[in-house]
């Protein structure tokens, strides 16, 4: 454990660098909880909190949090899930901040391939988005791969690297609404937790701009099956 956590703080010392530099930049900072735990041996319970900042820290853009429920239709695969995420939103709007809420349920089916160290995964995620007032829909494709680094599997203290692209399309009209390409290291904790820090770059009809983004994966199941 003593070198898990030098390995960690490490990281953490490393990204201080690049978040000091995210201050003085137009440059945004994600700092990112994922939860997939299963509660039997069909379902899991998917839980997310996503605090999103203009700057480093301090300066919110965005928290957003989402909960759902899914059920893999094949052993630890093709995953459908129910969710529901709600979205507080702190934009500039003529150099003043505003406050947005939206309540938004999603579904979505994840499927897992495997090819040599090639971990993919392919996310097709539906929205029906309610904010305070408009109705909007929304159909999202991420590809991502998780590649381990300094062993051939996703094991324990394994070094990896992960990359995804998501693009987002409207129902109605501009039909593009933005896309994300992101790269990042990752570290394996134990066969139930990891982390990962990288860069994401969001390019929108009239805007393109990076975000750091630090996140904790937690797949502790709730059950023994």
């Amino acid at each position: 454990m003593r070198k898990v956590f030098t390995k960690l703080a490490f990281t953490v010392l490393s990204l201080g660098s690049v978040l000091t530099w995210a201050q003085k930049n137009d440059l945004g900072a994600w700092y990112m909880y994922f939860g997939n735990n299963k509660i039997s041996k069909k379902l899991n319970w998917h839980n997310e909190v996503q605090y999103r900042n203009f700057d480093a820290i301090g300066d919110l853009e965005q928290l957003l949090i989402r909960t759902g429920i899914g059920y893999d239709l094949t052993e630890n695969n093709n995953n459908v899930l129910l969710g529901y995420g709600f979205i507080l939103s702190q934009p500039y709007v003529n150099g003043d901040k505003k406050e947005n809420i939206e309540h938004r349920i999603f579904q979505q089916y994840i499927t897992k391939q495997k090819f040599g160290r090639f971990n993919l995964q392919h996310r097709y995620r539906l929205e029906e988005r309610f904010l305070e007032d408009d109705f909007r829909m929304r159909f999202r494709y991420m590809l991502g791969v998780n590649i381990p680094i300094t062993q051939k599997e996703m094991l324990p203290k394994t070094l990896y690297a992960s990359v995804y692209n998501e693009i987002f399309l409207h129902f109605n009209s501009p039909t593009f609404d933005r896309n994300r390409v992101y790269g990042a290291l990752g570290y394996v904790i134990n066969k139930n937790m990891r982390i990962e820090a990288g860069y994401m770059n969001q390019i929108q009809e009239n805007r393109n701009r990076g975000q750091i983004q630090i996140g904790f994966y937690n797949n502790i199941p709730f059950t023994k099956n």
